[in-house]
């Protein structure tokens, strides 16, 4: 079966959906409250199986961000997703997302990501401002301490985060038994963040 194909990108779209929430927070120019704008933001993933690429995206998820930007140490954003809301367009693969082997949705329905802290890293080459969530990021129970570095434009009260968080999916417990060797689903999998936030 293809389990493996929807495992790496139901860890990955977790991932990404905790990280693009967090990349919103770090941009706000002059409020210290945002809110994400669900219809014109994405929280992708990538992974590969036997070779050939695939990708998904989460689609349930909430986001409380709190940014300053004359104080980004001070930010503090959580993001809480939907595991089983992982779709990556393929039967088979949103099938296996939820299993036992993968995400374990019974168990662990939501993951978890919270940044503690924003980090200025300077201007981005293409425009705009690039900077680094720090925190965690927790799934199917296991948290780790993560930085996800993303690029920030804000105009007009509008803020545009664009980021990747690359993540070894075992480090999570996804993909269980035979699955953990990534020999057909690869261990690497990233999240791609393309977010729009609104001040409050």
């Amino acid at each position: 079966m293809n389990f493996l194909a929807r495992p790496a990108a139901a860890l990955g779209a977790s991932l990404g959906a905790a990280v693009l929430a967090a990349l919103l927070a770090a941009g706000p120019a002059s409020a210290a409250s945002w809110t994400v704008d669900t219809a014109h933001s994405k929280l992708g993933f990538t992974g590969s199986q036997s070779g050939a690429a695939f990708s998904g995206q989460f689609s349930r998820w909430d986001a409380a961000i709190d940014f300053d930007p004359a104080n980004p140490t001070a930010g503090h954003a959580t993001v809480t997703i939907d595991m089983a809301s992982a779709k990556t367009g393929d039967v088979q693969k949103d099938q296996s997302l939820p299993e036992a082997d993968w995400f374990s949705t019974k168990a662990f329905p939501k993951a978890v990501f919270e940044a503690t802290s924003f980090k200025s890293v300077g201007p981005a080459s293409g425009g705009g401002n690039q900077y680094q969530a720090v925190g965690t990021l927790t799934i199917r129970g296991i948290k780790k301490d993560v930085v996800l570095p993303f690029t920030l434009d804000v105009a007009g009260g509008k803020a545009h985060a664009v980021g990747k968080l690359d993540l070894v999916r075992t480090d999570y417990g996804v993909g269980q038994g035979a699955w953990s060797t990534g020999q057909m689903v690869a261990l690497n999998v990233s999240v791609i963040l393309d977010l729009t936030a609104t001040t409050k």
